[in-house]
């Protein structure tokens, strides 16, 4: 089975070990930069990624179904934030922490960098199902690893998470 991220007409088709490390190091920057209510948003979405809770080969994401926002500016908020994320993955922030060397994840980023910057956000309002809403927005963040997790609702953030 394959994860699939997808938008404007391009693909990331990623296998499940493919797809724990570009989550997790994706999660990691968007950890550090959320500081908005949209940000928490989006890190909940990457959370619903975690094959260990959702199961493997199930998981993945259209970036048509992504509430970008109403207004112009917000969409391009949304956007630059996902792409300073994406961006600071690529850097090797905090990587140190994953206990494992992400071998082609670099490649995964720039190429989830480009879908997002080719991709234009729809104005109008969708049905936005599989994107939380306000109230699924990643509030609190694992004391143990300081990511956002789904707390109070799953024990811990992907670290937290992961077989031993």
């Amino acid at each position: 089975m394959a994860n699939i991220f997808s938008g404007g007409g391009r693909e990331l088709d990623l296998s499940n070990g493919g797809t724990e490390a570009f989550v997790e190091v994706l999660m990691l920057a968007v950890s550090d930069l959320a500081s908005e209510a949209w940000d928490l948003r989006f890190a909940a979405l990457l959370i619903l990624q975690d094959q260990n809770v959702m199961g493997r080969g199930a998981v993945g994401f259209h970036l048509e179904e992504v509430d970008w926002g109403a207004s112009e500016s917000e969409r391009a908020r949304s956007k630059d934030f996902v792409l300073r994320a994406t961006a600071l993955a690529a850097s090797g922030h905090r990587w140190n922490e994953l206990g494992y060397r992400p071998l082609r994840v670099h490649d995964y980023l720039d190429r989830f960098r480009i879908m997002v910057e080719c991709f234009a956000p729809p104005a109008g309002s969708g049905p936005y199902h599989d994107f939380p809403g306000p109230d699924g927005a990643a509030m609190a963040s694992c004391t143990r690893h300081h990511i956002l997790s789904g707390l109070p609702y799953w024990e811990g953030c992907f670290l937290c998470n992961q077989p031993r």
